[in-house]
């Protein structure tokens, strides 16, 4: 299992567009992902998941990956959710 703690650097935090291109990515991987956040945890393929966190720009969010791509789903979603990887 990996995880890893960042905070969110996404201009407009996570709203609609952003969490579904985060959805297409954490779909890619088969590792099961999940998002933390104020004692909510979700998991990162679902859609209405990720809505239901509703979070802003700046706030700390944790990602946990666990199987065989769990390295690089976690580098992934910490690239997109840092504004590196943004489509």
């Amino acid at each position: 299992m990996k995880k890893e703690t960042m905070s969110i650097q996404l201009a407009n935090g996570l709203e609609a567009r952003p969490i579904a291109v985060l959805v297409q990515i954490a779909s890619q991987f088969e590792s099961k992902i999940y998002l933390e956040a104020e004692g909510k945890r979700v998991n990162a393929k679902s859609i209405m998941g990720m809505m239901s966190l509703g979070m802003d720009a700046g706030e700390s969010v944790t990602i946990e990956a666990d199987g065989e791509d769990e390295n690089a789903a976690v580098a992934k979603l910490a690239d997109f959710l840092s504004g590196k990887d943004v489509k």
